[in-house]
């Protein structure tokens, strides 16, 4: 029996220093697990997109095409030092020839006209190329959770309600996870369906894949360090392993959610 569980949040090692798995592992578990459609979102690039289409095709899977863009914190022009290396974190995918396109010239744009430190958009870039795009809330980084976190509740509605008018009602969806391990997570995620249920958007389960299988977790642990510029023994480096975010069984995961 195939799994209704659709990985909609997904890093290959196109997200560099960041994502382990390649295409071809991420393919294989996708299968093994008997999923019928999987997601691609590396971090603001869609360098994967590609040959992730090729090979979901050749697996019989429905491949979605997508990225995690970084959203500016003003305009993606603005370069302001100790201000404009703020952003967020936003996840786009595709929901059709359009879509997809929008998606191009979304990252394209990110890369040549919006890169500080990343490859950043704004909201208005966004707006004007919003049409055959689904958007999630994204990850702890996202901008309604950075609300949910610091209480203000009334904002993260303001700014929920704000990308569901840019994308279209349908189109936008807050994001939750079950990362129990991560200080204060699962008290966001009280929170952001709190803000899903009085915004009246929908609410989306994803899982923030960053390698394949469990094992995988010391060797991307690895790629974080590199990236961070830290040392393995360090405690109070950033660290991914000891957290679950692998491909995994959709209900088999969720059935220990309480939300």
């Amino acid at each position: 029996m195939s799994s209704k569980f659709v990985h909609l949040h997904v890093h290959s090692h196109y997200s560099l220093l960041d994502g382990l798995a390649k295409i071809d592992d991420l393919i294989k578990k996708a299968v093994e697990l008997k999923m019928t459609a999987l997601a691609l979102t590396d971090h603001g690039n869609m360098h994967g997109s590609i040959e992730f289409y090729k090979k979901c095709k050749k697996a019989n899977i429905k491949p979605i095409i997508g990225t995690e863009c970084y959203i500016a914190f003003e305009g993606m022009r603005d370069k302001r030092p100790g201000i404009d290396n703020k952003r967020y974190h936003l996840v786009l995918l595709a929901r059709n020839e359009i879509g997809y396109k929008n998606l191009k010239q979304i990252v394209t744009a990110a890369n040549l006209e919006g890169y500080y430190y990343k490859p950043r958009v704004d909201k208005a870039y966004l707006r004007a190329h919003s049409e055959g795009l689904i958007a999630l809330s994204a990850c702890m980084a996202g901008e309604v959770s950075r609300k949910v976190e610091k209480k203000d509740f009334a904002e993260a509605e303001r700014i929920a309600k704000e990308y569901e008018e840019i994308f279209g009602k349908g189109n936008f969806f807050i994001e939750i996870g079950h990362h129990p391990t991560i200080d204060g997570y699962m008290e966001i995620q009280k929170g952001l369906a709190r803000v899903a249920r009085n915004a009246g958007i929908p609410l989306v389960a994803t899982q923030d894949v960053h390698y394949a299988n469990v094992e995988d977790r010391e060797a991307q642990d690895i790629l974080v360090a590199i990236q961070t510029n830290a040392q393995l023994a360090d405690t109070n480096r950033m660290t991914m392993k000891n957290e679950n975010n692998y491909l995994v069984n959709g209900k088999v995961h969720w059935s220990n959610s309480d939300h």
